[in-house]
């Protein structure tokens, strides 16, 4: 992990139903940051692997990066890949946030959200908590939507309904290999598969109802959205629908809002990608983050 010009650590935190938490940062060693960034990771990933190379290339750029694991999910404890109630993650992610925001040297920098996929689904549920906490919020390939090809059957959704809190932990839910759906370089689907943080199984019941009912919710609420955003989403997106993300973009109340939809790129567009689309993208997100914290 070692990355010359950057300072990696990692820690635990205990949240309130008495779980490890994992947490990881990355930022400038030799000078002060121009601003916060905190991740969300997607469904069935983690952050100190599959989201290093966004923590590196945001603290080259000059940002601290903080991320964390949810329950569940990478080296945080929980059954791995299983959401028992998509409000604790966000609730567990808003009170690991501000607290990192209310520490000394971080009390007077500005704060942003930064989700992939179902990660997005989380930045838009803290910034209804706290509306007005957020600087802005970068929102790679979110989940606002499932595409209709890999929506339950309605039949799955009654079983989800009925049969969710009896047998919650029960892997029964069909899907196909999302990693190759969802990512292009075949370099970097090795390097997924090959990480046992990350969950590759079929998943639960409850977690399919909680990522289902999430996505509805999120739908159902894109114009209560009025931070300042930028939405980056590949235009050959097979697991969340592009459509969604440029109705986000036009039913948001926010008056500082981006949309750059990058055509025949992929869900992991930020790192399933060959390295120059990467670098696009990068460009596009830390030239938005720089403009917005040149105004502060």
């Amino acid at each position: 992990m070692a990355d010359i010009g950057i300072k990696y650590e990692e820690g635990y935190i205990l949240n309130s139903r008495g779980m490890n938490l994992f947490t990881c940062q990355w930022r400038p060693s030799n000078y002060e940051p121009k601003a916060l960034i905190f991740l969300c990771h997607g469904y069935a990933m983690e952050c100190s692997i599959s989201m290093r190379g966004t923590g590196t290339r945001l603290a080259h750029a000059g940002f601290a990066v903080h991320g964390m694991d949810y329950e569940g999910h990478g080296k945080s404890s929980g059954l791995q890949g299983y959401i028992t109630s998509f409000n604790d993650i966000v609730v567990d992610c808003l009170k690991y946030f501000a607290s990192v925001c209310e520490k000394v040297e971080y009390k007077n920098q500005r704060r942003f959200l930064l989700g992939e996929s179902m990660g997005g689904a989380v930045v838009l549920m803290l910034h209804r908590k706290e509306p007005t906490y957020w600087d802005g919020a970068i929102l790679v390939a979110p989940m606002c939507k499932i595409v209709e090809d890999m929506k339950p059957h309605p039949i799955v959704i009654s079983i989800l309904s009925k049969l969710s809190n009896v047998i919650p932990t029960w892997r029964i839910i069909p899907n196909e290999d999302i990693i190759d759906r969802a990512i292009k370089s075949e370099e970097w689907r090795e390097e997924v598969r090959n990480n046992h943080y990350c969950y590759k199984g079929k998943p639960r019941l409850k977690t399919g109802y909680e990522l289902f009912m999430a996505s509805l919710d999120i739908e159902n609420n894109l114009d209560k959205v009025t931070l300042p955003f930028i939405i980056v989403h590949g235009g050959g997106d097979a697991v969340t629908d592009p459509s969604v993300s440029e109705a986000l973009y036009t039913l948001a109340e926010s008056k500082d809002k981006t949309l750059k939809l990058y055509p025949g790129m992929c869900h992991a567009l930020t790192s399933g990608e060959p390295k120059e689309n990467i670098d696009s993208v990068f460009s596009d997100i830390i030239k938005w983050l720089n403009e917005r914290v040149s105004t502060s």
